[in-house]
């Protein structure tokens, strides 16, 4: 009798598991209303908690992208593309290309465009320069090194406003700053304003003054990040510390000089505050003779001023395809000195 109870307890599969049975055929042995079809949902959650989450964070960058930058940019390229006046919204007439050739046969149109490129030469040329020095006078140990630091960053956070205000002053024909300081050079008044070279300096002097020293930082981050092997190499060949800034500082800091010109150049072609403000009444048509109206200006004075919509939805997207190319070079010459880098 005792024999065939023992041989029936071993013929009933034991409810507890084997030393070398995994966990999950146990917690299948207990159906799919148990512990394993809890754990199996936890499991799904989990997976569409991991691959959902990520996408419910970046979710309000896209959302507000789109409906602040997408469809405005979308319906820009409709309006370029028929006779839309602002007095009169609802009434479209289609044009196709028409306001693109209009912009081509134009003097106004490649008058703004050069007037963009000087500006923003003249303006881009003397700030990074300036700011890779004073980034290199940084480098070193100064004292009070964070608080020159936040004084250079000051003309960033003014405001556009504030900032021509003080400019426009300092810039006026009668009693301004830089003409007495003319006076005493032995140099006649400038009439600032109406003057060709003139005025397009005084805005560049505007836009230099606002992001030399933003500019300054983004280099010094750059420097920072030089190994010190590099520096210390060169002092060991006996190489000054002129030497070793043309020969160390500036090949490493080429992609971050790259990175500033590409965001300069975007800058320049969107100029539109700086130029505004400090011609007053004749601001958005760039002087009386249009002597610095940038592309910027163009748009704002055929859209708002003279209500032209449909040109300055055109004016907008030839912007938009300028930057497009300015991306394009910037991808070819830094693949070309990555290359040249990954060849030595």
């Amino acid at each position: 009798m005792s024999s065939s109870k023992e041989a029936l307890a071993h013929s009933v599969p034991s409810a507890e598991a084997a030393p070398g049975t995994p966990p999950g055929a146990v917690r299948a042995a207990h159906g799919r209303g148990g512990p394993a079809g809890a754990d199996s949902w936890r499991s799904r959650l989990y997976r569409w908690d991991t691959k959902a989450t990520p996408y419910v964070f970046i979710a309000p960058f896209f959302l507000l992208f789109g409906a602040f930058s997408l469809v405005p940019l979308l319906y820009t390229a409709w309006y370029s593309l028929h006779d839309v006046q602002l007095s009169a919204l609802d009434h479209q007439a289609w044009a196709g290309l028409g306001h693109y050739r209009n912009l081509l046969s134009s003097d106004f149109f490649w008058n703004a465009l050069q007037n963009t490129f000087t500006i923003g030469l003249i303006s881009t040329v003397p700030q990074l320069m300036a700011a890779i020095w004073l980034a290199h006078l940084l480098n070193f140990r100064l004292r009070g090194s964070t608080a020159w630091r936040v004084v250079m960053l000051t003309p960033y956070a003014t405001s556009v406003a504030a900032a021509t205000l003080v400019f426009t002053l300092l810039y006026s024909w009668d009693g301004g700053l830089v003409n007495w300081l003319l006076h005493f050079a032995g140099v006649g008044p400038v009439n600032w304003r109406e003057a060709d070279w003139g005025s397009q300096f005084a805005v560049s002097s505007i836009v230099i003054w606002r992001w030399t020293g933003y500019n300054a930082l983004i280099y010094l981050a750059a420097m920072q990040a030089i190994p010190a092997d590099l520096y210390e190499s060169a002092a060991i060949d006996g190489a000054n510390r002129w030497q070793q800034f043309r020969h160390v500082t500036v090949p490493q800091l080429r992609p971050t000089i790259l990175f500033t010109v590409v965001v300069s150049t975007i800058g320049a072609t969107q100029l539109f505050g700086e130029p505004l403000l400090f011609g007053g009444v004749s601001g958005s048509k760039g002087g009386s003779e249009h002597q610095y109206q940038t592309l910027g200006l163009y748009m704002y004075d055929q859209g708002w001023i003279i209500g032209n919509l449909g040109k300055a939805s055109a004016i907008a997207w030839s912007m938009f395809l300028i930057l497009l190319i300015v991306a394009v070079i910037n991808l070819l010459l830094t693949r070309r000195l990555r290359k040249s880098h990954d060849d030595r």
